[in-house]
């Protein structure tokens, strides 16, 4: 089956569910649909374990009733009635909500390029088993390494949105992920992963198997660090990890309203290096996130956050927008039909004014990724995490592993000195070159 067919034959499945919710009783109604077929690849050692093809495809419902939104979700096509009506009692039973505005209306939308690839929606298992064996072989030309663990994902579908305001929206998109975990073993042990991520395909994958193989073998021979307040270099994917669960949260305007962001009511202050610029950016050309519209149908957009260190927007859903009367900065995001759009980042790019070849001018530790990220203070902006692949680094010297180290900080305070470099990577959603922060280290 093509998935253009399973698309259309969805839609109208999409139709009768809105109807079935106003007839149920719904004052408003919303339905988000995927179809989508997936290629998955899991490696465990330098053999194929799984190899899988997967046709996804579900529709979420929204019926409000008094402002009360209510959600129900399905990939049954035979249950739409009941999904209907579940939506309907589910808003019944919350109670009407007074800062609701409504859903979406249509707008003119513009769809970002590069967010759809047909080599890889015309692909097939046998070309992800090479691409796969790619990753593998890669590993295999760094002596002393192999692989640990891996895999690889390749995808295409189409999503899209109707609801009762007549708002119609529907975008085909391609993604393509890779990662690979190696292992070096010398007079001790050591790891090292590397990752690929695109909406396009790519013509080989041995790169990021040579890369984790050489990331595990520089980390082998660790030695002890000293302990102190130090500049470190978090090289992409570590400075995404930090950005997610301190700074990005403090941006988001559920949060703000709550209380829950120390940078409530600061807009207009500088909160950071005026070097810095950080936006959200739906529209940027094969970003991760892009689409032409957001997880409730509003028009994507670019969204300037901080400005030459000033914090200039928050991002903003339809509801929390409505709250303070003003537009949606098109930064609904789903997980997935089978949950409910919430405020979240799109591409969050990093960028500095003056960028630096920060290697060649620190001295003090690199850090590959971290450890423990998660566990941030996503109010205060207070982290303590484990470094992984770590390194001291000295200008003209050759950069020495570490065997094991602790950092710590608080996100707010170190944006004030922060150094950005040149050599930009997309983690995820998140787009961030390698940055400079001065931090308490704790080595072991």
């Amino acid at each position: 089956m093509r998935i253009s067919d399973t698309s259309d034959s969805l839609r109208n499945h999409a139709c009768q569910l809105l109807s079935s919710a106003l007839a149920a009783g719904a004052e408003e109604a919303e339905v988000y649909g995927i179809a989508s077929l997936s290629f998955d690849i899991d490696l465990r050692r330098d053999q194929v374990e799984l190899a899988s093809r997967s046709l996804h495809r579900g529709l979420g419902l929204r019926a409000v009733v008094s402002g009360a939104v209510g959600f129900s979700s399905t990939s049954d096509m035979s249950l739409l009635s009941s999904v209907a009506k579940s939506a309907v009692q589910s808003a019944l039973a919350r109670g009407p909500d007074p800062a609701w505005r409504g859903l979406p209306r249509p707008e003119r939308v513009t769809h970002p390029e590069n967010t759809f690839d047909p080599r890889l929606a015309e692909m097939g298992p046998e070309e992800c088993l090479d691409l796969a064996e790619g990753l593998v072989a890669g590993c295999s030309q760094v002596a002393g390494a192999e692989p640990v663990s891996g895999g690889l994902a390749c995808a295409s579908g189409t999503s899209f949105i109707l609801n009762s305001q007549g708002l119609e929206l529907e975008e085909r998109g391609t993604i393509m992920q890779a990662s690979l975990e190696a292992i070096a073993r010398g007079a001790d042990v050591a790891t090292g992963s590397d990752f690929y991520i695109s909406r396009g395909l790519a013509s080989s994958l041995e790169e990021v198997g040579r890369s984790a193989a050489e990331m595990a073998r520089s980390s082998l021979g660790g030695q002890k660090a000293e302990s102190g307040t130090f500049d470190v270099l978090l090289r992409p994917q570590a400075a995404a990890e930090l950005l997610e669960y301190t700074l990005i949260p403090a941006l988001l305007a559920d949060r703000v309203q709550k209380g829950r962001s120390v940078l409530a009511g600061r807009i207009g202050e500088s909160i950071a290096s005026e070097r810095l610029v950080i936006a959200d950016d739906g529209l940027v050309s094969g970003g991760i996130d892009s689409s032409a519209f957001d997880g409730e149908g509003v028009p994507s957009q670019r969204t300037v956050l901080i400005e030459d260190g000033t914090l200039k927007a928050y991002l903003y859903d339809s509801y929390t927008a409505g709250k303070e009367g003003i537009r949606s900065t098109g930064n609904a995001v789903r997980s997935g039909y089978t949950a409910l759009p919430r405020v979240g980042a799109r591409n969050f790019i990093l960028s500095s004014r003056q960028s630096q070849n920060l290697l060649e001018e620190t001295r003090g530790f690199m850090v590959s990724g971290l450890i423990g990220a998660h566990t941030a203070n996503a109010i205060s902006g207070d982290f303590s995490v484990e470094a992984r692949n770590a390194f001291a680094i000295s200008p003209g010297e050759v950069a020495r592993p570490i065997r094991s180290l602790m950092l710590a900080g608080n996100i707010f305070q170190l944006l004030r000195e922060i150094e950005v470099g040149r050599d930009v990577r997309s983690v995820g959603s998140i787009v961030t070159p390698t940055v400079k922060l001065r931090m308490k280290v704790v080595g072991s």
